[in-house]
């Protein structure tokens, strides 16, 4: 069970973060990136999860910018709130919600190496961070969404990545995943056969079998460039 506290970005912003501890000392630690919910239920059980594979986690509010205390479910009026409010932070100035993975980052660089992981929304940031944060190991983007675009595959990761994709994934096109894949060589692209937010299991595309067998890739990944 984890608890909230605060980070201050650069700019002195406070960012509510959601943080859990290792039962012992930590091997490194994990910052996990929300979707377009919040810091949900869902998002803290990641965070506990990460947590009890022995990494400090730490999950930032990547909406308080714009909104504070945003926790959505999975229902439609759900997926319009948030989907506004992730267009609202997307609009912000740069570096935006940059500096606030940044201060999250360096935060959880108290346990030693730090990966980061996100989902959906926090995918996309994720690949992003990988060239524009510092102090990150590794990067694990779940289907982020955008980041197959022209624009958003451009970029050029400055550490290891890992990224998570489903074939039936009606966001992000298989083709556009195919064309991500040879664009990065130096990415390693998983696909598996499900549908977009396959590792939530309080959604109805959960698919247990891709989430077990990403987790597992994902936390070797981790051993692997974090510790």
């Amino acid at each position: 069970m984890g608890q909230f506290i605060d980070l201050t970005a650069k700019d002195g912003t406070t960012i509510p973060a959601y943080v859990a501890e290792p039962a012992g000392q930590p091997r490194g630690a994990v910052v996990v990136l929300q979707e377009i919910f919040g810091v949900n239920a869902h998002i803290r059980a990641v965070a506990d999860g990460y947590a009890a594979a022995g990494y400090l986690a730490v999950a930032p509010a990547t909406f308080q910018r714009v909104r504070s205390g945003v926790e959505l479910g999975y229902v439609d009026e759900d997926r319009k709130a948030g989907a506004a409010l992730k267009a609202a932070v997307e609009g912000l100035p740069a570096p935006g919600v940059m500096q606030d993975l940044q201060a999250a980052v360096d935060y959880a660089g108290r346990a030693g190496k730090v990966g980061m992981v996100g989902y959906c929304w926090g995918g996309l940031l994720t690949w992003r961070a990988a060239s524009l944060v510092d102090g990150l190991a590794a990067a694990v983007p779940y289907y982020g969404g955008g980041m197959t675009t022209p624009q958003e595959s451009a970029r050029q990761p400055k550490v290891p990545v890992l990224a998570h994709f489903g074939e039936q994934d009606h966001w992000i096109s298989l083709d556009s995943v195919q064309a991500f894949a040879k664009a990065h060589p130096e990415v390693t692209v998983h696909v598996y056969p499900a549908d977009h937010g396959f590792n939530c299991d309080q959604r109805g595309a959960y698919d247990a079998d891709a989430a077990r067998l990403a987790r597992e890739c994902t936390l070797a990944f981790f051993q692997q460039h974090v510790g």
